[in-house]
């Protein structure tokens, strides 16, 4: 009975993602991967030669955030930067063709859109190569990104934050996101860098992975007891009402204030690539929060996705069905 329950409040949760609104404002990039095969040695150096067959580009960083809630169902826009460049431009269509609004992304001339190049044969990653611009924004872009959060801000249900060191999220923009957000009773969900770790305190949710946790703590994380010390100490030092710590093929760890943590373990029946799995698990979180999901039914969900997702190559998505799907399953 009390798994019939909790599938039913899972499935309510999962019909009202339609109707959830959320800003992902963050660092956007291309994940471009190309996908050959490998017969012979280079004569030139001790390297692989790879014979192109084919290539694939996808929305990767905050992109890829806004693409996984865009595939749950979510109504979602978009805050960034990007360069004056073909890349830029391809991700703006891309999004556009979707119906995402893109009126958040401010285009800086002299920037390099983010590029992460994966080579791949044989369902093998030989190599990345990172084309990028990590300075922060100039003074003129910054205004109008704050401009445009304080105009639209009030339109949205949760904001998420997602950091890939780029330099697009400031100390200063990343304070008066969470400032104006929770003054708005919005909630702001972070998927951290170790740079920024403790600008988002006061945030709602921080959603580390056992690594950041185990830095920004300066616990090394290798044991339950090593993860519960540090999961408590960023909890407090974080002033978030949630950590939650994302241990890939081993689910999650969820820190709340006053309360024993929580395990969720994973669904992954086979792990072939966890790209872009923390931007599934921010986003799925972040549309169950904005539905009414307590924090474990939310972080229940975010793990049933990780679990789907990571059982696909490459920077991969969950649709609503397949979500579904997992939910009748386990319950």
């Amino acid at each position: 009975m009390m798994k019939m329950n909790e599938r039913l409040k899972l499935e309510k949760i999962l019909n009202r993602f339609s109707k959830v609104k959320i800003l992902v404002v963050g660092d956007i990039m291309v994940d471009r991967f190309i996908w050959g095969k490998v017969s012979r040695i280079s004569p030139e150096a001790p390297v692989p030669v790879v014979v192109v067959e084919k290539e694939t580009f996808l929305l990767g960083g905050a992109a890829n955030v806004v693409n996984n809630i865009h595939s749950l169902g979510g109504k979602v826009s978009i805050c960034g930067l990007v360069g004056k460049d073909e890349m830029g431009q391809n991700i703006i269509k891309e999004l556009t063709q979707k119906g995402i609004e893109t009126k958040g992304i401010f285009i800086e001339p002299e920037r390099q859109t983010t590029v992460k190049t994966r080579i791949v044969a044989h369902q093998q990653q030989l190599v990345r190569i990172d084309r990028e611009t990590t300075n922060h924004p100039k003074v003129s872009t910054l205004r109008n990104l704050m401009e445009f959060l304080k105009e639209n801000i009030e339109g949205f249900d949760g904001i998420i934050l997602s950091d890939y060191g780029k330099g697009l999220l400031t100390k200063a923009l990343i304070r008066t996101i969470i400032q104006k957000g929770r003054g708005k009773k919005k909630s702001i969900l972070v998927d951290p860098k170790l740079k920024n770790f403790f600008f988002y305190k006061g945030a709602t949710a921080v959603t580390p992975n056992v690594a950041e946790a185990s830095a920004a703590s300066r616990v090394l994380i290798n044991d339950l007891p090593s993860l519960k010390k540090a999961g408590r100490m960023l909890l407090k030092q974080l002033r978030c009402d949630v950590l939650v710590i994302t241990r890939g093929e081993e689910g999650m760890a969820i820190f709340e204030p006053d309360r024993e943590p929580f395990f969720v373990p994973t669904i992954a029946k086979e792990v072939y690539d966890v790209t872009g799995a923390g931007d599934t698990v921010i986003g799925t979180m972040g549309l169950a929060l904005g539905a009414g999901a307590k924090m474990i039914e939310a972080a229940r969900l975010a793990n049933y996705a990780a679990g789907i997702v990571v059982g696909k190559v490459g920077t991969a998505t969950v649709k609503r069905e397949e979500l579904m799907e997992v939910i009748k399953e386990r319950h």
